[in-house]
């Protein structure tokens, strides 16, 4: 992996990020954040994936079914967020890929290996942003989105 800083100042940096072929992305992106002691964080990957694993979360079980893809996809949209959980940054991204085929997968990417030239655009944000557990939706929410989510209900 290879990383430069590309903007700093008011209160957020931003960063140009590139894979080399067979890393995997999420664990690459997990060591960054922990590297750079990142504050919550966004970003956005175009390139490609060698194999994917996607998940579609199943609120019931409070977990991810997984589907493995085993061939080489295009990223059509993939963005994601890091947040801090117990002073630790945790990843979630969310993913569009296609194949040669046409066909489209879409799902939070919870594995992958990054062909060749994957860039990862990231960039953090300038205020501390928390998130809080919501049970009832399954996922970590921020506080704002937490509190739109249960006046909605």
């Amino acid at each position: 992996m290879q990383h430069q800083l590309i903007r700093h100042g008011q209160g957020s940096r931003t960063w140009s990020i590139v894979l080399d072929a067979g890393e995997e992305v999420a664990g690459c992106l997990q060591a960054f954040a922990r590297a750079e002691v990142l504050n919550p964080t966004h970003f956005t990957a175009t390139g490609s994936l060698q194999d994917a694993v996607l998940g579609q979360l199943a609120p019931s079980e409070h977990d991810f079914r997984r589907d493995p893809l085993a061939h080489r996809l295009q990223i059509i949209s993939l963005a994601g967020d890091i947040d801090l959980h117990d002073s630790q940054p945790r990843l979630r991204m969310r993913a569009v890929l296609g194949d040669s085929n046409g066909a489209t997968f879409d799902g939070h990417l919870l594995e992958g290996h990054a062909d060749a030239g994957l860039e990862v655009i990231m960039t953090e944000a300038p205020v501390q942003l928390h998130k809080d557990y919501d049970t009832d939706a399954g996922l970590a929410l921020s506080k704002a989105t937490l509190n739109k989510h249960k006046e909605n209900s």
